[in-house]
């Protein structure tokens, strides 16, 4: 595909994203911003919540995953369903009962101003590094299939990514984000089922024997029982993703705030258990995309680029299948990767006007231009973030966001599970310190963990010890021990 065609494409797929975002963000305020005024339609939340979840990391990085992991994955995807399960019944309900727009002011009721500010601290880290490890993997493929071409620095093509984002979000948020992932969901999931029906006619396969075929492969091992050391072993990945599930979407502003936006918390709890639902059968079909993919290319004789991302663009786009198949593959990618990044984008401006600058506080006619404000700042941010991840990744960009993730997450993990399952209190100054060091000892145990377990090997399971650290750190300063203890 020429570097042409392909911009033409993006090009005409935001004027379609600025439309939308010119009709959604009339009349619209801060509440429209933060929370969609609580009017958003439960089924329309549910749809683009899909293309939210998955963003473009699921779009490469998951296909370009099945050489190595086979569909292990779909452990963790089954271990979701149990966390969102958690989410719907658990931490829902209170984020409705007490109404609120950051989900992080419940840290502030519950244990004061230091553990209100260190958790949403915590969520503008790891949501910025996410997005920009998303954003990272997006801007990568534009580069190699526009850009180089060009001689168009990488840094460029970053800032050009984000300035188109801030375009159509920046005066409707929430509010237009709602309406534009759906439309970006639609894209994504056309746009995969279409290339696996065009790769299973180049290799002349009906339904039936591409079905038989990826079963027969080497690709469709799903659950991993043998060997509990082994980072896939099941119950390692089942548990993982059920805590993944929790603290990436129930712990997490930007998954929340659509949620919060619908108009009750019964329209909310029919938007997730849906979307959980749908969810296990949209990432099964990737999967079964990247056997596929891996099964075209033995066939033609292709080789394996050593960065297994870049597997689905290198066919797509070098002219190895139709065209239609690149086309259908920037749409996708296109609206898999903003799908995700817009909405983490107003996420991040809302938590650092709520929690960080107490937007709430300020006199009514600078709410707005604070907000504008943020909103440039954190994209600023994004494009840092997104050149350092491109200096020092070198391993799949979805193994590195859950890796990550297990680090940064950790923290708020403990913290909500001491505060809904414990009546103690701490000592609020203190808890900034137990967040951080709990990082930290996780990493030098999983560092460690070879030799000092018996040979186990840690996968993302590293989240659910750091959230472990953090809760005994807490259970260590919390002030009805104290009293005990003396």
């Amino acid at each position: 595909m020429s570097p042409t065609l392909i911009l033409s494409i993006i090009a005409a797929y935001f004027v379609v994203l600025f439309i939308i975002g010119k009709v959604t963000s009339k009349g619209a305020d801060n509440e429209s911003f933060f929370i969609g005024n609580k009017n958003s339609p439960w089924w329309v939340v549910a749809f683009g919540m899909i293309g939210t979840s998955l963003s473009g990391v699921t779009f490469i990085s998951v296909p370009g995953w099945v050489g190595t992991s086979q569909f292990s994955y779909m452990q963790m995807v089954l271990g979701y369903l149990v966390g969102y399960t958690v989410i719907a019944t658990v931490l829902m309900p209170l984020y409705y009962r007490l109404n609120l727009t950051s989900i992080y002011t419940y840290l502030d009721d519950r244990f004061g101003r230091y553990s209100y500010k260190t958790g949403a601290s915590f969520f503008l880290l790891s949501r910025t590094i996410g997005a920009a490890f998303r954003l990272y993997l997006v801007a990568g493929v534009l580069q190699l299939t526009i850009f180089d071409a060009w001689r168009v620095p990488f840094i460029v093509t970053v800032i050009a990514t984000i300035v188109f984002i801030w375009l159509y979000t920046y005066e409707g948020g929430i509010k237009t984000i709602i309406w534009t992932d759906t439309l970006q969901t639609l894209f994504m999931l056309l746009a995969v089922v279409f290339t696996v029906a065009i790769i299973s006619q180049e290799l002349s396969f009906g339904f039936s024997e591409m079905v038989s075929t990826i079963r027969g492969s080497d690709y469709s091992k799903i659950f991993f029982f043998e060997d509990v050391n082994h980072p896939k072993y099941f119950w390692k990945q089942f548990i993982a993703g059920a805590f993944i599930s929790i603290v990436m979407t129930g712990l997490d502003q930007d998954m929340m705030q659509k949620n919060l936006s619908c108009k009750n918390i019964g329209e909310a709890q029919k938007n997730m258990f849906s979307f959980s639902i749908v969810l296990v059968f949209v990432n099964l079909f990737f999967l079964a995309l990247g056997a596929l993919l891996y099964l075209f290319a033995t066939a033609k004789g292709i080789s394996i680029p050593d960065k297994t991302d870049n597997l689905y663009p290198l066919l797509a786009t070098s002219g190895e299948l139709p065209i239609i198949v690149g086309i259908l593959f920037i749409l996708g990618l296109v609206a898999a990767a903003y799908s995700s990044a817009d909405s983490a984008l107003a996420a991040l401006t809302t938590s650092a006007c709520v929690d960080i600058l107490d937007i709430e506080k300020k006199p009514k006619n600078d709410q707005t231009k604070l907000r504008k404000k943020v909103h440039v700042i954190m994209s600023a941010i994004l494009v840092l973030t997104i050149m350092i991840f491109k200096w020092v990744n070198d391993e799949s960009v979805i193994s590195a966001v859950f890796r990550v993730a297990g680090y940064t997450y950790g923290p708020l993990l403990g913290l909500y599970a001491f505060g809904l399952f414990t009546k103690l209190n701490v000592r609020d100054k203190l808890v900034p310190f137990i967040c951080l060091a709990s990082p930290v000892i996780t990493y030098i145990i999983n560092a460690n963990s070879e030799a000092w377990l018996g040979g186990y090997k840690f996968g993302f399971e590293l989240l659910v010890l750091n959230g472990a650290l953090t809760f005994i750190g807490l259970l260590a300063i919390s002030k009805r021990l104290e009293a005990k203890l003396a």
